[in-house]
């Protein structure tokens, strides 16, 4: 069991009618955040089914890096899914590898060039860049959120969901102060959901806080996201500051 033959099984799952609608769902075409991404038509549902198989065949760190280098959307989709639950299981006590989840976090880093739309960042960023700095410093993330690099910003606020799983806000909230004058929808998005997050899992007083400070200039969208879980009137208030 090989890399090549995880990219021979996505190949084999093709559907050019699915890759027409996909390509337009991630705004490949002209003038989109994706043009130039080629696309065969295999769905993220497919893609974590067919990868069952390789999560504990422990393919080649680098066979995987070479493959996360392809043209071909779906391929590298999949090391990134293969990546992630590596690092996860990397993590965790029972089966912890500190040495190779850093060396997953340092393929990431070094390869953001490909991580190149959100489905790619959404599967991802939290388990292997969250994941490696849960018990070390953050300061890769404020580096990353005032990158030029739509995708990098991404990838830096997504992070945060695993730590905000933890139990640990106060990165997302830094970072999402951090864009508010962000010119990317997906970055309005991104920080929005995990503002939510935060407020869900960790403290609802405390968005209520950062939302205090900033509603009044938050992106439409972020606040529109941020605020999705509190009640009717609450949110009529907070979209009154806008």
């Amino acid at each position: 069991m090989s890399t090549a033959d995880l990219i021979a099984d996505i190949d084999a799952a093709a559907d050019p009618a699915a890759a027409m609608i996909l390509a337009g769902y991630f705004k490949l075409g002209p003038g989109g955040y994706g043009h130039g991404d080629r696309m065969i038509g295999v769905k993220l549902s497919t893609i974590r089914g067919l990868i069952k198989p390789y999560l504990r065949a422990d393919l080649p760190l680098a066979e995987l890096e070479q493959a996360l280098r392809s043209p071909i959307h779906e391929h590298r989709l999949a090391v990134l899914c293969v990546l992630a639950a590596r690092a996860d299981r990397s993590r965790r006590p029972q089966t912890a590898n500190p040495d190779e989840l850093a060396a997953i976090y340092d393929l990431y880093l070094r390869s953001t060039a490909y991580i190149n739309n959100w489905d790619l960042v959404d599967c991802s960023a939290s388990e292997i860049v969250g994941g490696y700095l849960l018990d070390k410093s953050r300061d890769v993330l404020t580096s990353l959120v005032r990158s030029e690099s739509l995708w990098e910003r991404r990838i830096a606020l997504v992070a945060t969901h695993l730590l905000i799983r933890q139990g640990e806000s106060a990165d997302t909230y830094a970072l999402a102060a951090l864009v508010l004058d962000d010119r990317d929808d997906l970055i309005h998005k991104a920080a929005g959901w995990m503002l939510r997050e935060a407020g869900k899992r960790v403290s609802a007083d405390e968005l209520r806080a950062f939302l205090d400070r900033h509603a009044a200039v938050m992106p439409r969208t972020m606040l529109r996201y941020a605020i999705e879980h509190f009640a009717p009137d609450v949110r009529k208030y907070y979209l009154s500051l806008r």
